[in-house]
């Protein structure tokens, strides 16, 4: 059996663009979606409505939510504190996969990379128990992989400036203690060489978007694409691309 899985930030919420999101989801064939600033159930309704995946899970002003083809057998928001975000722990009915979303805190630099690595830390603890079975975790990280270019140029002035007061360079920590505690970069495994752009749709030039697996369990990745077609439609739905991974 394979799963195919969309992690997508909705920005601000989805609000006027549920249909050009539909369209981009469906072009996608998923069975499953973890959606980033679903913070608007009616927006996270009328998505599985016009999507056909007529499971589907949202709180108002939570970050995280989801629709789905297969039924849903357990699915918890978890707020540890100091996160401004719940992750979200999905299980979907015979699948044995138990799939964690989530949405780290934004901006580019030393100290929001610190505590998007507390965050993420909170999230490695709680599901401590779970951490021997086949897992993802998938989401905006909002951060930067070791290794991966930073285009500062292209940023806007005031994030250049918190860069420069962070030394001219931003902290890898977040992705790195991901890899440290024994994860592998679906899209990486894949595409060793390739930038994989998520951010943003009008010009895309960094990778903000991930999935990531147990690496004993990295030969069960299938497909990791970010997704681009139609184009005009993928930059009117969200500043966000989309990434799809197919798992075995």
């Amino acid at each position: 059996m394979t799963v195919r899985l969309l992690s997508y930030n909705i920005k601000f919420g989805g609000r006027g663009r549920v249909s050009a999101l539909a369209e981009v989801i469906r072009g996608a064939s998923p069975d499953v979606v973890l959606l980033q600033e679903a913070t608007d159930p009616r927006v996270i309704e009328a998505l599985a409505r016009e999507t056909g995946l007529p499971h589907w899970g949202s709180r108002p002003d939570y970050s995280m939510g989801f629709v789905t083809r297969l039924p849903v057998e357990h699915h918890a928001w978890r707020h540890p504190v100091n996160a401004r975000h719940a992750f979200l722990e999905l299980v979907l009915e015979g699948v044995e996969c138990r799939i964690f979303g989530l949405h780290l805190v934004a901006w580019f630099s030393k100290w929001t990379e610190r505590k998007r690595a507390r965050e993420l830390r909170a999230l490695l603890e709680g599901i401590r128990e779970h951490q021997s079975g086949f897992h993802l975790i998938a989401g905006d990280f909002n951060a930067l992989a070791p290794g991966e270019l930073l285009e500062v140029a292209k940023m806007p002035r005031w994030i250049r400036a918190m860069i420069w007061l962070s030394g001219r360079d931003i902290s890898r920590e977040t992705i790195q203690l991901l890899m440290d505690e024994g994860y592998v970069d679906a899209w990486r495994r894949l595409h060793p060489k390739d930038n994989g752009f998520t951010f943003p749709t009008w010009d895309p030039h960094v990778r903000l978007d991930y999935v990531f697996v147990p690496q004993r369990f990295d030969e069960r990745i299938a497909v990791c694409e970010v997704l681009w077609t139609p184009e005009p439609l993928v930059r009117e739905a969200s500043d966000h691309a989309p990434v799809l991974v197919e798992v075995r």
